[in-house]
C-alpha cells in the first residue's frame, strides 16, 4: 500500500483538517501518516482557540514518519506560523516526493488561521518546495498581491504565484460568482477545469482537495490527472454532504471515486 502524508491543524469537530485529510486518504486508497502542526478548538460554527504545537514536536513527528515510512507524496495545510512554515521546509528539503502545499489562512466559519508572519515565510521558505500550492480566491490575492474578479484575473493571479518558485498552482473559483472554474498553470499551459457550482459552503472542502490530490500523486497519476481525479471526488463529496452539527455542512471526504 503507497503511503501520503498530511501536515496539518486538528479539527475537534472532524470536518477539516488533519481528520479530513486522513478520510481522503483512506477513500483513496492510500496509507495515511500524519504531523500534527496545531490543535484546534472548533465546531461547524465557530474556532474558539488555537494551540499551536512546539517546533520540537512537529521535528520529531516529522522525523518519526520519514525515517520508517516510504512516503509517495505531501500535503501541507494549516502551519499557522512562521516558525512552523521554517521547520517544515527544513524537514521536506531532502526529500523528493510530490507536496501539495493548502495555504490556509482563514476557516470557512471566518475565524483567521494565520499569525502576521506566516505569509513571508510560505512565500519565502515553503513555495519553492511545493509541485503544486492550492489557494482560493483570498489566499491568491494575498500571495499574488492581485485582485481577483474574474477568470482573467485568476489566471494572472496563477501567473504571479508560478513565479514564486511552485512547480505549479491551482487557484480555486469557488469563492466568484458565475460557472466554477478553477485555473491550473504548471508553466507550460493554463488550464481552465469547469465544474458545477453547488450552492452551499462546506467546511473542509479545501482540505479534501489538497488531500485527495495528494493521495493520487502517491498512486503514481501525474499532477494534472491528479487534480482532476481529485475535482471529481470534491464534487462527489459536496452532493453527499451531511449535517453533524449546528452550523455549516460538513463536506463528505470518505465517498470513493476510484483509484
Amino acid at each position: 500500500m503507497r503511503t501520503a502524508l498530511t501536515i496539518a491543524g486538528s479539527d475537534s469537530g472532524g470536518g477539516a483538517g488533519i481528520q479530513a485529510d486522513l478520510k481522503s486518504f483512506a477513500s483513496v486508497g492510500v496509507h495515511g501518516t500524519s504531523v500534527i502542526t496545531c490543535v484546534t478548538a472548533q465546531n461547524t460554527r465557530s474556532v474558539d482557540s488555537i494551540f499551536a504545537i512546539p517546533p520540537s514536536e512537529i521535528r520529531k513527528q516529522l522525523r518519526a514518519v520519514l525515517d520508517d515510512f516510504d512516503v509517495r507524496a505531501a500535503k501541507t495545510g494549516m502551519l499557522f506560523s512562521a516558525e512552523i512554515v521554517r521547520t517544515v521546509a527544513r524537514e521536506l528539503r531532502p526529500t523528493s516526493f510530490p507536496v501539495v502545499v493548502d495555504p490556509v489562512m482563514i476557516a470557512t466559519v471566518g475565524a483567521r488561521l494565520e499569525r502576521d508572519d506566516f505569509q513571508v515565510a510560505l512565500v519565502d521558505r515553503l513555495l519553492d518546495r511545493a509541485t503544486l500550492v492550492t489557494p482560493n480566491r483570498y489566499e491568491a490575492e494575498r500571495i499574488s498581491g492581485l485582485s481577483i474578479r474574474d477568470v482573467g484575473s485568476m489566471e494572472a493571479a496563477a501567473r504571479a504565484i508560478r513565479r514564486l518558485g511552485p512547480g505549479a498552482v491551482l487557484v480555486k473559483g469557488g469563492h466568484l460568482k458565475g460557472p466554477l472554474v478553477d485555473v491550473f498553470y504548471d508553466g507550460h499551459q493554463m488550464v481552465r477545469l469547469r465544474g458545477r457550482r453547488y450552492r452551499k459552503e462546506l467546511h473542509g472542502a479545501g482540505c479534501t482537495l489538497a488531500a485527495s490530490t495528494a493521495a493520487y500523486l502517491a498512486l503514481g497519476h501525474s499532477l494534472l490527472d491528479s487534480v482532476r481525479r481529485a475535482r471529481r471526488k470534491v464534487a462527489l463529496g459536496f452532493r453527499a454532504s451531511y449535517r453533524a452539527g449546528r452550523g455549516v455542512e460538513i463536506i463528505n471526504s470518505q465517498i470513493k471515486s476510484g483509484r
